[in-house]
């Protein structure tokens, strides 16, 4: 597949340590969820340290980098997550992210931009076909009850239009049945 997330951090370290959209703020937000999300990768004491703002961002960076590296993958790969979570533009720009797009080799569900996005694999018209059952039962539902009969049939052949013959025979047979008085 690829190189592991530590040889990534590796690789990337020089990029992340000088790129000035990493400023203190956004450097913040990484310790802060690693901290809060794997107290693991990051203690409570470690976070403290690598947030004091008495030392420059640019070496609370460098340590936090190198921090990661010596606890091993889980940890660069976390680091890889919330940088993607908080700072997409400079994870996008990342010397490794370049080359596995540039190489088209496969990139990993948590990198992958368009992931994000898909709920599933089902196309629209599925959707626009559950919406049309949806209104077709609430108009039956809203017809049936408050109008007479006949208003109640003249509602169920508008739903039965853009339905399925199944679902149109249901609908016929719930018409019937009300005409009937059942």
């Amino acid at each position: 597949m690829g190189e592991s997330f530590l040889e990534q951090l590796r690789l990337d370290s020089r990029f992340l340590k000088s790129d000035r959209r990493l400023d203190t703020e956004l450097v913040d937000k990484l310790i802060l969820q690693l901290n809060r999300i794997y107290p693991q990768i990051l203690t409570d004491k470690e976070a403290t340290k690598f947030r004091d703002l008495d030392v420059p961002t640019c070496i609370r960076l460098a340590e936090l980098l190198s921090h990661l590296q010596e606890k091993g993958e889980e940890a660069c790969r976390e680091f890889y997550h919330a940088l993607h979570l908080h700072v997409e533009d400079v994870y996008f720009s990342l010397p490794t992210r370049l080359r596995l797009r540039e190489s088209g080799d496969p990139v990993d569900p948590i990198t992958s931009p368009t992931a994000r996005y898909a709920l599933n694999d089902r196309s629209p018209l599925f959707y626009l076909g559950c919406f049309s059952v949806a209104v077709g039962v609430a108009l039956l539902y809203y017809y049936g009850e408050s109008r007479e009969v006949s208003g109640s049939s003249s509602a169920l052949g508008l739903a039965a239009l853009g339905l399925g013959r199944t679902v149109r025979e249901v609908l016929i047979w719930y018409a019937e049945r009300k005409i009937d008085g059942k």
